[in-house]
Formats: structure tokens, sequence, C-alpha cells
């Protein structure tokens, strides 16, 4: 019999709605601080010449404020989601976020380039840490039947605070300097901390990473930042993918140990591996055509800035409109039904980009763009409650890891793609490839979602019972 009064739980769990509870607050929390973390990833990008000039460094020297947190990031998901399946919730979550949040004031305050650059490191860290909770806290928040409501929050909010970023960061620039740009977030950790501390219960405190453990980080985070780093350099120099061959040594080590072996066998869980295949897709299809159509709006039709702002809002805003219905359509009809959907209708949309014509109106360019963000809103949370739902439970901070670095690989691989395609197509045809590729990574979404497991389900395919898969 299991004790769930306050202070018995199990590490790294809190009560979900089994009893009959939703904690929708903490759902809140979840979206919020999946908001923060994702706005970091874009907001700094439009600060870099005035902390350059502010700080009297060069321009890849103030680079390294955005590359230091992404870096972070993306090398250390992996280790910290294995470390967060043994520990404390509540603790991790305070802790996560106490950290970004001084880290962001420690930045701030930088009165040097190496004081800024090892600030943003750090919030990189934490950063992770953040990435991999925020679906797990959302999945464990409420009841089975209202998972993909739930998990709508976190996958919307998140790439919301992606696109927007630059628009924020701007508005602060203009007004307020680049310090701002770090201080902004403090105020929604600070509500975070305090939403979280008063309604999540006691349970297991924080422990030490073991000697295993840190050296399964090391091989990680040198693989990841190897191949995070080839993939971003080579937007400018294709030759940098050679580095991608230096990752291959460590990540193989690591998959072959102790550290490895767990997440390998997680993503053998029916349906797994093909969904973190459909979430890095879409997400570099999003990615690709961000970087296509802002480019081409205002460098090769001299669109003004705030009206190319205004036309790539377009998908933001159908994202934010779709997220909760998709949500909603999960828990009602299913999730794989709705997620499969949702990408559909981004590929529609990419795809009604690329035959368009020389003149680009904007206004043409938005609604494409409105009918791929309101795709991407459908998919997110379905797609979400689909894979952390199949999770075995004592492995859903794993599995929570495993789908950020899919997205985040995404996000970086898309740009390098669509570069690439551009320059090969010549200056002529170079749009046209670019969001060919966008459009043809969001299609290939498309069956990775619909094919059906290999493992049989019994009976229909809900968000409710997507937890048992995992131990069929």
């Amino acid at each position: 019999m299991t004790d769930h009064r306050p202070g018995s739980e199990q590490p790294g769990h809190i009560p979900d709605g089994s009893a009959g509870e939703d904690r929708w607050l903490l759902v809140a929390v979840a979206g919020m601080l999946s908001f923060v973390a994702m706005l970091d990833m874009n907001i700094v990008n439009v600060a870099l010449a005035d902390i350059a000039d502010g700080l009297h460094v060069s321009a890849p020297t103030a680079q390294w404020a955005v590359l230091g947190y992404q870096l972070s990031v993306v090398a250390l998901l992996l280790p910290v989601g294995r470390w967060l399946d043994g520990v404390g919730m509540r603790s991790a979550v305070l802790a996560a976020t106490a950290g970004f949040a001084m880290c962001s004031a420690l930045a701030a305050a930088a009165p040097w380039a190496a004081w800024l650059i090892a600030a943003r490191i750090a919030q990189g860290a934490f950063g992770a840490a953040l990435f991999v909770l925020m679906p797990v806290l959302a999945l464990r928040s409420v009841r089975p039947e209202k998972r993909g409501r739930a998990m709508s929050v976190p996958a919307t909010l998140g790439p919301l605070g992606a696109v927007t970023g630059p628009a924020v960061g701007g508005l602060l620039l203009d007004h307020l300097g680049w310090h701002a740009v770090f201080l902004v977030k403090i105020p929604f950790c600070v509500l975070a901390l305090v939403v979280a501390w008063r309604a999540m219960p006691p349970d297991g405190a924080l422990r030490r990473p073991d000697r295993r453990s840190a050296a399964d980080a090391l091989l990680v985070a040198a693989g990841v930042a190897a191949l995070l780093l080839a993939l971003t350099l080579a937007s400018g120099r294709p030759a940098w993918l050679v580095l991608a061959l230096a990752a291959v040594p460590p990540l193989w080590w690591w998959l072959r140990g102790p550290g490895g072996r767990p997440v390998t066998g997680v993503l053998g869980v029916a349906g797994l591996f093909r969904a973190h295949g459909a979430v890095l897709a879409l997400a570099a299809g999003f990615a690709a055509m961000h970087y296509v159509v802002a480019l081409n709006l205002q460098r090769d039709h001299g669109v003004s800035a705030t009206t190319t702002g205004l036309t790539v809002l377009a998908f933001p805003l159908g994202m934010g409109l779709a997220g909760p219905l998709g949500g909603r359509l999960a828990d009602r009809y299913g999730a794989r039904p709705t997620a499969v959907t949702g990408a559909a209708l981004t590929a529609a949309g990419l795809l009604l980009l690329v035959p368009l014509g020389g003149d680009w109106p904007p206004l043409d360019v938005a609604w494409r763009l409105a009918l791929a963000g309101i795709g991407m809103g459908l998919n997110g949370g379905p797609t979400q409650a689909l894979v952390m739902g199949a999770a075995p439970p004592e492995r859903t901070a794993t599995v929570g890891s495993t789908v950020q670095l899919a997205r985040s690989l995404g996000f970086t691989l898309g740009p390098a793609l669509a570069t690439a395609a551009w320059g090969l197509a010549g200056a002529a045809n170079g749009v046209h490839a670019g969001l060919a590729v966008a459009a043809t990574a969001a299609c290939l979404a498309v069956p990775l979602l619909a094919l059906p497991a290999r493992r049989p389900a019994a009976g229909p395919e809900k968000t409710t019972d997507a937890a048992s898969a995992a131990h069929r």
C-alpha cells in the first residue's frame, strides 16, 4: 500500500491527479518556466551589438553570451534527465528556478565579458534542468484524462517564448539597455518560486551526482557540444560539418556504458523513437522556415523590420490560439490522431510557401504562416502527452530530456540545412530551396507520428492509455 502523506513521496514524484485532484496552478508554473527558458534562447541575440559595445569586446566574443547558454543547455540535457529521475521534484524545481534567476542577475551585473560568459554557461545548466522538469511537472499535476490539456500548456508557451524573444528583446533594448534583457526573467522566476514553494508537497531532497554520473555528463557534454558547434558554424561554412565526427567517440562510449543504456532502453518503448524523430523534424522545419522567411522579407524584398515582425508573428498567433484546442482534442479523441492532424497542417502551411512568386506580399505569407502555426499548436501538447505518457514512471525525467534534446537539435539543424540548400541552389532559387527543406522536414513528421506502434494497444489510443504502453 502506498503512503501519500506529505513528506512520504518517493524521489522524483509529486502526487498526481489519480486521486481526483488536478493541480492546474502547477501546470501554469510549468508553462511560465517553459516560456522563460525558451525566451532566453533568443532574447539575447538582439542585444549582442550593445553588449559588445558596453563591455568593449569584439562581436564574436559577445556571441558567446548566446552560445554559452545554448551549449550548456543542450550538452547537459541527457545527464540532467538521468539525475533528476532519482531526486525530489519540489527540491529540483526550486533549485533550478532559483539558480536560473540568480544567474540572470549575475549576467545583468557583469562588468566584463568573462563574467557574463561564465554566468550564461551556469544559467544554461539550470536551464537544462528546467527544460527537463517542466513536462514532467505538467504530466504529474493532473489526472490522466486531463493530460493532453496539461501538456499543451508548456508545449505551447515554450515555443511562443522562443519566437517572441527577439521582439521583447528589441523593446527592452531600445528603452532600458542590454542589462534589462537579462533582468526581465527574474520576476517570472520569483513568482514561480513562490507558487512552487506553497503548492508542491515536500519530497525527497537533492543529491549530489556520483562519480559515474559526472563522467557520463562529461562524455555527453563533449559529444553534444561538438555536434551543436558543427551545426551552428556550418551555417556560415559547410566545411564545419566535419566537426560532427568528433561527437561520435564520446557519445558511442557513453551509449555503451551504464549511463547510456537506460536512455536507449527508454527509447525502445513502442513508438517513442519515431515520436522523437517527429519532434526533431517539426522543430527543424519551423526553424528553417523562420530563418528563410525573415531573411528574405528584409534583405531581398526591402520589407521594414516592423512589417517583417508582424508578418512572422502570424505563426505564434496561430500556435497560441490552437494550443489549448489541441489539448482538449487529445483528451477527447486521442493524442495520436490530434498530433498527426497538427503535423499535417504545419506541413501544408510550409508547402504552400514554396511556390510563392517573386513579390512575396506579406499578407500572402502571413496566412500561410498562420496555418502552419495552427498545426504546431494542435501538435505540441498531444505529441508531448503521447511521449511522456508512454514513459515508464521511473524514467519520466529521462524521456523529458530526450524530447528536449530532439527539439533543440531540430532548432539548430533547420537553419543549417536551409543555408546549405540556399547556397547549393544559387541566388535565384535559394529561397525556394530553403523553404522546400522546411516543408520536407515537416512532412516527415506526419508518417513518423501516424505509424502505429509495433506492439498493439488494447482498446482506443487515448492519452489516458499511454502510460500503460511502457509496461506491455
